[in-house]
């Protein structure tokens, strides 16, 4: 009777499994990076009668210590280690189900430490032929937009042709819970457009304020050429409405890859309105080796300027060596040189 009860409960179980799937997917990273005169937050620490080391003042530890701002090390020790959690169901008719967790773990770039892994708000999709819906820790309009990001190059990606851009739009929350919004997105043929909205609640001037953000876009693909368009509103109550608007063209001819990026924001801070524009570059030198370019820039007083090479060397497997060195440079301020090198490998 027994045997019969644990075949009975293992074909229950194998059934439901049978009925839902559950998919790992993810990357991890590490190696070294280097950027001149890097600052960060560290607790204050001192030094005890005994020569132990703690934190706070007057030789008592003190978890709460008052962070301070300081240089810490030009070159650190970088990482991260992201894992995909999604899991979907399909119903008779066809419509997909899906939800997603991320699990990720990064370096602190600001004084080299290591930080916990820690798991993020959840997406949740619906998937009917070209119809997709997203709720909950969703991308919004812009995040969308493949060519928004074209390349970047380094191991942590940390230069972007749209780096002259500083409207705050909807994104994708790696290591937070992000904003519960919503996104469908309609794709028919060579064209496919969306939409996304999320509400929000911001501090300005000490009040509470709404701070409601809608964005559309469409795209269109003719030949191997992507043309889009962008636009994006946060709605203040006061009337200062923050807007963004983004035009992008992305070719893949061959070993080419280039995209062509032009933008226009309105945003509070004057010194940050304008025109923001750029470019980036990839170009396959053979199965293993690809070198990497990218400008990004904006005509605004305090616009940030990003100009840098990089390459990706493939290891076969999933696995690869990947570095980029570039100036970062704010509005008048002198520029910084950044740079990493490292491993890479996609499971």
């Amino acid at each position: 009777m027994k045997k019969v009860l644990f075949a009975s409960t293992a074909l229950l179980a194998t059934a439901s499994v049978a009925a839902a799937e559950i998919r790992f997917s993810g990357y991890g990273r590490f190696g070294v990076g280097y950027q001149e005169d890097r600052t960060g937050t560290v607790a204050n620490f001192t030094t005890t009668a005994s020569g132990d080391v703690v934190r706070g003042s007057g030789g008592v530890a003190d978890p709460d210590a008052v962070a301070e701002d300081v240089d810490t090390d030009n070159t650190i020790l970088v990482s991260r280690f992201r894992l995909n959690i999604d899991a979907n169901v399909e119903t008779d008719s066809g419509v997909e189900f899906q939800g997603r967790v991320r699990l990720q773990a990064d370096d602190d770039s600001g004084n080299g430490e290591q930080n916990e892994a820690g798991l993020n708000g959840a997406r949740f999709s619906v998937i009917y032929s070209g119809l997709r819906v997203d709720a909950g820790n969703v991308s919004g309009s812009f995040d969308n937009l493949g060519d928004y990001f074209g390349t970047e190059p380094g191991l942590e990606q940390f230069l972007g042709q749209y780096s002259g851009v500083n409207y705050s739009f909807l994104e994708y929350s790696s290591t937070g819970s992000g904003a519960n919004g919503v996104f469908f997105q309609y794709a028919v043929g060579d064209l496919s457009f969306g939409a996304s909205y999320d509400q929000r609640t911001l501090a300005l001037a000490g009040q509470p304020q709404d701070a409601d953000r809608w964005d559309i876009f469409a795209s269109y693909v003719f030949n191997n050429i992507t043309a889009s368009l962008a636009y994006g509103q946060t709605d203040l109550v006061d009337g200062e409405d923050q807007s963004l608007t983004v035009f992008t063209l992305g070719a893949e001819l061959g070993d080419f890859y280039g995209t062509l990026f032009v933008a226009d924001d309105d945003v509070i801070d004057d010194a940050e309105n304008g025109t923001a524009y750029g470019f980036s570059v990839s170009y396959d030198l053979g199965a293993a080796t690809t070198l990497q370019l990218v400008y990004g820039d904006g005509s605004a007083d305090d616009d940030t300027r990003n100009i840098g090479v990089g390459a990706i060397y493939d290891l076969g497997g999933g696995a690869s060596l990947r570095g980029a060195v570039g100036e970062i440079k704010d509005g008048d301020d002198d520029g910084r040189i950044r740079a990493d090198f490292g491993a890479q490998f996609n499971f």
